[in-house]
């Protein structure tokens, strides 16, 4: 997947982020509505980004979702968090 990611327009991946969320609604249970009442977003536009509609959504929106099925956690993944420089590092030691 990762190769061709590259190879995908924004909206494609935007599409498939959607497809998702609603595979993972669906898993942990939750209705549309119950998504809506947790992340103080319309039903219309979970429906939209569900179904592909709606490319344009919000990181504050993404993020309100992950909240509200309970996957904020899996934020980090997008870009976690860096390890120290090899050279930070070396200044370090080199400062001791």
């Amino acid at each position: 997947m990762y190769s061709d990611l590259y190879e995908k327009s924004g909206r494609d991946i935007i599409r498939e982020l959607g497809k998702r969320h609603s595979d993972y609604r669906k898993r942990m249970g939750y209705t549309q509505k119950e998504v809506a009442g947790k992340s103080g977003l319309s039903v219309f536009t979970i429906s939209s980004f569900e179904n592909g509609s709606a490319t344009g959504i919000t990181l504050a929106s993404f993020i309100k979702l992950l909240r509200a099925i309970d996957s904020l956690d899996e934020i980090e993944k997008i870009l976690p968090e860096l390890s120290e420089s090899p050279r930070a590092l070396f200044k370090k030691q080199n400062k001791k």
